[in-house]
């Protein structure tokens, strides 16, 4: 086999490899469960073998920690620091908004239990795409398909960028300039890519570390708001939120669908270890820990860090701060100088989010490369681990594609909550058939081997709620515009459903209407790429 420029591998890489095949021995639990994929072919997701997609790269390096650390700093980013004034909002009232929050806890703990039992049953990095694939085996490839035109497209963490850009400049004094700000996010989405792509154990190293910063900030926020509610505080009624509560609440389906979005998108990430398991040790094992516990950690803190919010400014005040609702809470209680300190502390968790996000980003997109999806210049080269054999820097380049044009698009203020809008409802599609799946998967195949196992009234619960999240967008807000004005409230759905449809008609051009115009058939075959990574590709075979 020839070797291209971009998947040479030097002697050190060899040897790197070589210890690497050492390091990913797993437990008897993850070897049961491989040699069962392995022997029932209606079962193993996607065209490669479970030794053949777990080859290649850095190998199985993350542990415990560093998995529950994944999971907070993916939860944990800008969020919970950012978003409760929108939701307040939208459903008028703080005990309306309290309660979302709760909702969207007992939400994301119901995902995360069917997850796991996904992602026991298919400890393969990707996530969503390979129980998708394990599920959804006719028409080929289409399950992989549309979930690839979500996944590259909505791809992105502009978000995260632009809460980084804006914090530094509030921080700094500066005034926040739309194109300033606009090129501090383009620095941080380039420099976390090359961060991943060229030095991989440094990436992991500050991943970590700003997790753990994050869990800090949070309970320095907490225990200030106890300080607060105590009284002992420049806060003159900490308490004035919670005499009537649910004053003012919200009456329209809408409002509660649009802020439940907002408050899952807060929650989103207890997932993030199932996208990267090919490099996680004894990943049956440490999923079922690290998930728990990860979303857990950032369950309660999320909760009492709105309490703490609510105890120290008003109502109106929270509904008018927008995106810096946690340097207006430092600002009412310490005063401008801790509110300019308060927003280095958020910039940096935004960063730490936006690393994390891209990391596993990352190897899902190399995964869909890895699965033979049809990608520019080749599937190959975006399934590799270039230049270093360890990292695959082509996969954070899809990702940062996206994300660029995302940070130079319209005005942040308006962009930034129908980017939440977009994210949530195209996922909620996904979710809802992630759920059917796990249904099907019981009936079809119920003697599988299934180290976890999510009781049952616990995925209805998820499948309703995913079906009401899906319907209740369509009606009419009670205000009539919804929250991005001047955008129509139900745009967002709309663009959600159109991308996959994207998804659903690149799929019919390359399986089905290009071959039969032109006159061939698609033929795969594997491929070792020089990094060890194996990847699917696909020959045309003309039709004599």
């Amino acid at each position: 086999m020839s070797t291209t420029w971009w998947s040479r591998k030097s002697k050190r890489q060899e040897e790197d490899q070589d210890d690497r095949a050492s390091e990913s021995q797993l437990s008897d639990e993850d070897q049961r469960i491989e040699k069962e994929l392995n022997d029932d072919a209606g079962l193993n997701p996607g065209e490669l073998t479970f030794e053949e997609d777990t080859a290649g790269g850095m190998g199985r390096y993350l542990g415990v920690t560093s998995c529950t650390l994944l999971i907070v700093g993916r939860i944990i980013g800008t969020g919970i620091f950012s978003t409760p004034s929108s939701i307040l909002s939208g459903v008028g009232s703080v005990g309306a908004s309290l309660m979302l929050w709760v909702l969207g806890f007992l939400l994301s703990f119901c995902g995360l239990f069917i997850w796991l039992e996904f992602g026991t049953m298919f400890p393969r990095s990707g996530g969503e795409k390979v129980y998708l694939e394990a599920v959804y085996r006719k028409p080929k490839y289409l399950a992989t398909v549309v979930f690839a035109a979500n996944a590259i497209l909505l791809g992105f963490t502009a978000s995260g960028c632009i809460v980084f850009a804006s914090n530094i400049l509030v921080a700094a004094g500066q005034p926040v300039g739309r194109w300033t700000e606009r090129g501090i996010a383009l620095g941080v989405i380039f420099f976390v890519t090359l961060l991943h792509g060229l030095t991989p154990k440094t990436g992991v190293l500050i991943m970590n570390t700003l997790s753990i910063f994050k869990i800090i900030i949070l309970l320095f926020v907490v225990v200030t708001g106890w300080v607060v509610l105590s009284g002992k505080t420049r806060v003159a009624d900490p308490h004035y939120n919670f005499r009537n509560a649910f004053a003012g609440s919200s009456t329209s389906s809408n409002d509660y669908a649009t802020a439940t979005f907002k408050v899952l998108n807060a929650y989103a990430g207890w997932s993030n270890v199932n996208y990267v398991m090919n490099n996680v040790r004894n990943p049956v094992r440490t999923l079922k820990i690290a998930g728990p516990l990860g979303l857990g950690i950032c369950a309660v803190l999320y909760l009492l860090a709105n309490v703490a919010y609510f105890s120290a400014a008003t109502k109106t005040e929270i509904d008018k701060s927008g995106v810096t609702v946690a340097a207006l809470f430092f600002g009412n209680v310490f005063g401008s100088v801790a509110e300019r300190a308060l927003s280095v502390f958020i910039a940096l968790s935004a960063l730490g989010n936006v690393i994390t996000v891209t990391f596993a980003a990352s190897r899902v997109n190399q995964e869909l490369a890895k699965e033979g999806i049809p990608l520019p210049f080749g599937n190959k080269f975006w399934a590799s681990n270039w230049p270093t054999g360890k990292s695959p820097l082509p996969g954070l380049i899809i990702h940062l594609i996206p994300s660029v044009i995302v940070i130079i698009a319209p005005p942040p203020n308006i962009v930034y909550p129908f980017i939440l809008d977009v994210e949530g409802y195209p996922q909620q599609i996904i979710n809802l058939f992630i759920v059917i799946g796990l249904f099907y998967l019981r009936w079809k195949k119920p003697d599988a081997v299934r180290p976890f196992k999510v009781w049952w009234p616990l995925a209805v619960f998820f499948l309703a709620a995913a079906s009401f999240l899906l319907i209740a967008p369509f009606l009419k807000p009670a205000n009539g515009v919804g929250d991005t004005p001047p955008l129509p409230y139900y745009l967002y759905c709309l663009v959600g459903i159109a991308i996959m449809f994207a998804g659903v008609l690149y799929w019919a051009a390359w399986r089905i209407l290009l071959p039969k115009v032109f006159g061939y058939e698609l033929l795969p075959r594997k491929e070792t790429l020089d990094d060890g990574t194996v990847v699917t590709v696909f020959s045309n075979k003309k039709i004599q």
